[in-house]
């Protein structure tokens, strides 16, 4: 969609945002630890998992549902190493205030971090080369010293088939989506300790949760085994890096 279109259109636009947040119910992020091991004996690999509401597990009742148990499970299957992980997230958070969120903290060492992030950025209009620039400065951050070795960052979902947003407000955000996975990829291309990881999903209702707008039990699934397959076939298996 065109810039002039968007501004026609943005008296529109506007009043679907509104709308839709007064409508769309407020979910609770998933129950449940936080940290964990999975198998023991050999080299233990460390993980950080950080992120907004998708990291934190919003739209189902428990972590063993969430981005979290799936992932952490299925890279323990397929690598066959025992795992230790942690995850950082919060519910509504930016890019940038997943940095902030972090920094909060002592810093945690992890050999990979997975960041799943961006959703909001696109809500709250940053535009895709700020959100670089920010996505840049949380991967320095988790780099510097050697603290993290990979940072792994999942394309932002196909936000145009979100069922609970209304037209055009879905085709608005669904193309600036698509423009912050074009930038994020073309900056991790030129990385080799930044991944960006695009995710083949069809966000049925019967997927998402029943709020229309974070994903359900299957879509977590889906990403969570995209992203460990990813993960194991290009960061455990490959050479590491001077």
């Amino acid at each position: 969609m065109s810039l002039a279109l968007k501004l026609v259109l943005s008296p529109l636009l506007i009043a679907q945002a509104l709308g839709t947040r007064r409508r769309a119910p407020v979910l609770p992020e998933a129950t449940g630890p936080r940290e964990g091991q999975l198998g023991s004996g050999g080299a233990v690999l460390r993980l950080l998992i950080a992120g907004d509401s998708s990291a934190a597990g919003v739209g189902v009742a428990h972590q063993d549902e969430a981005f979290a148990g799936h992932f952490t499970r299925a890279l323990h299957k397929r690598s066959g190493r025992p795992l230790r992980w942690r995850l950082r997230a919060k519910s509504g958070l930016t890019t940038k205030q997943v940095l902030e969120l972090l920094q909060a903290e002592p810093p945690l060492a992890a050999d990979i971090a997975v960041v799943l992030t961006g959703v909001n950025d696109v809500i709250d209009l940053v535009p895709p080369r700020r959100a670089i620039l920010h996505r840049e400065a949380l991967a320095g951050w988790l780099l510097a010293g050697g603290r993290v070795r990979h940072v792994v960052f999942a394309a932002l979902p196909p936000i145009n088939q979100f069922p609970l947003l209304p037209q055009p407000l879905r085709r608005v955000m669904g193309d600036d989506a698509r423009r912050h996975n074009d930038a994020m990829a073309q900056w991790a291309a030129n990385r080799i300790d930044v991944h960006h990881v695009p995710i083949a999903l069809q966000l049925s209702p019967a997927a998402m949760s029943r709020d229309g707008f974070h994903p359900g039990e299957p879509i977590y699934r889906a990403c969570g085994e995209a992203i460990a397959r990813f993960v194991a076939e290009h960061i455990i298996t490959a050479r590491p890096h001077p």
